[in-house]
C-alpha cells in the first residue's frame, strides 16, 4: 500500500474559534495515528481567520503531545519568512522533544498577502536566497558543527528530514539539484503538477538526505457513506476558496447544496479547477479517484486534506480514505 498522510490547516470553521480548532487538530492526530496514517503535517499561514496554524511550531508541539508514533511536521513552514537558524531550533527543539518523529517541509510562499509579509519584516527579495537558506538549514541540523561559530542548540545533529515543497517548476528543480524529497501542492494548485514531477525526476541528484527521488503528491479527500453526503461535505471547501478567490477569506463555512446555484460560473470553474485532485465520494469512489492518482503520477506517497466542517464527519472521511487506500496499489514512477 501507498504511505498514507494528512495535512492539516488547522480549519477555524464558522461558528467557532481558534482554540477549538486546535484542540480538534490534537483529536484528528491521535485519530490518524489509529488509523495508521504515516504523517501529520500542519502549514504556516498568516493573517487568515480560517487556518489556525501560523505558529507552525507551536502546534506541531501540541500534535505531538497528544500522539505517540505518528510521525509529525510543517507542510510547510515559509522560511523566506524567517531566519535558518530559528527554524533549526524550532523543529531541532521538537526533534529532540519527539525524536524520530519530526519532518521539516519548507516552502518560499509568503503565507499571506503584502501587509502581512511586511509585519512579519519578510525582505522582498527574501526569495532570492531561498537555495541559500535551505542548505543553511540544513547545515545547523547536520554533525559535526561543534567548532561551528553559531550553532543551532537544540538542533544541531538531529538530521531533522528536510522537503522541499512547491507548485511550480522552481521548488522541483531545487529538490532535484540538493538530493531532497519533494511534495507537490495539487491539492490547490495542480497546474504543473506532470511537468514538475518529471522535472523532478529526470533531475534528481543522489545526495546523503535521499538517495533516490521520492515524491509525495498531495489530494483533497471528502469521503462519507454515500456519494450525495461527500458533495455536500466538499461544500465547504468550495466555498471557501471561492470567497478566498473574491477577495472574501473567512472561516470555514458550512456546507451548503445549493451554494452553486448562487456563485458566478467563472470562479465556481476556477474553483473546481483547484480543487481537481481530489477524492470525492464513498469508499468505492475515493478508491477509483485515488487508484487514477497513483496511476497517472506514481506517487510515492500521498497526503491527503479534507476541509469538513463538522469535525466527527471530518475524522470520519479519514477513516474511509484509509479504508480506500487498502485496495490502491502502488504505480512504477
Amino acid at each position: 500500500m501507498i504511505p498514507l498522510s494528512i495535512l492539516d490547516l488547522a480549519p477555524i470553521v464558522e461558528g467557532s474559534d481558534a482554540q477549538s480548532a486546535l484542540r480538534a487538530s490534537g483529536r484528528l492526530a491521535k485519530h490518524a495515528e489509529g488509523e495508521g496514517y504515516t504523517r501529520y503535517w500542519m502549514a504556516e499561514h498568516h493573517s487568515m481567520t480560517g487556518v489556525a496554524s501560523a505558529a507552525t511550531a507551536v502546534a506541531l508541539s501540541y500534535v505531538g503531545s497528544q500522539t505517540n508514533r505518528i510521525r509529525i511536521g510543517a507542510g510547510g513552514v515559509m522560511l523566506p519568512n524567517h531566519a535558518p537558524l530559528t527554524i533549526a531550533e524550532q523543529f531541532g527543539t521538537l526533534a529532540t522533544l519527539y525524536p524520530g518523529r519530526v519532518d521539516l517541509g519548507l516552502g518560499r510562499a509568503p503565507g499571506g498577502d503584502l501587509a502581512t509579509a511586511k509585519a512579519l519584516r519578510r525582505n522582498s527579495t527574501a526569495n532570492e536566497s531561498f537555495p541559500q537558506d535551505v542548505q543553511e538549514l540544513l547545515g545547523y541540523l547536520a554533525d559535526g558543527r561543534s567548532s561551528a561559530v553559531v550553532r543551532a542548540i537544540p538542533g544541531e545533529g538531529t538530521k531533522v528530514p528536510v522537503w522541499i515543497l512547491g507548485s511550480s517548476l522552481y521548488g522541483a528543480q531545487l529538490a532535484a539539484a540538493l538530493g531532497l524529497p519533494y511534495a507537490f501542492a495539487s491539492h490547490f494548485a495542480p497546474a504543473a503538477l506532470s511537468q514538475a514531477l518529471d522535472v523532478y525526476r529526470r533531475s534528481f541528484r543522489p545526495s546523503s538526505h535521499a538517495s533516490r527521488p521520492y515524491f509525495m503528491l498531495a489530494a483533497n479527500v471528502f469521503a462519507a457513506d454515500t456519494h450525495d453526503e461527500a458533495l455536500f461535505l466538499r461544500s465547504s471547501a468550495e466555498q471557501a476558496f471561492a470567497n478566498l478567490m473574491s477577495g472574501r477569506p473567512g472561516p470555514l463555512p458550512r456546507p451548503d447544496a445549493d451554494f452553486a446555484d448562487r456563485i458566478d460560473p467563472g470562479i465556481l470553474a476556477s474553483v473546481r479547477k483547484a480543487l481537481s485532485v481530489s477524492a470525492t465520494g464513498t469508499v468505492e469512489d475515493v478508491r477509483a479517484d485515488l487508484s487514477r492518482l497513483a496511476e497517472a503520477y506514481a506517487p510515492d506517497e500521498i497526503i491527503l486534506t479534507g476541509n469538513i466542517h463538522d469535525e466527527a464527519a471530518r475524522r470520519h472521511s479519514f477513516s474511509l480514505a484509509m479504508e480506500a487506500m487498502r485496495g490502491v496499489k502502488a504505480a512504477a514512477a
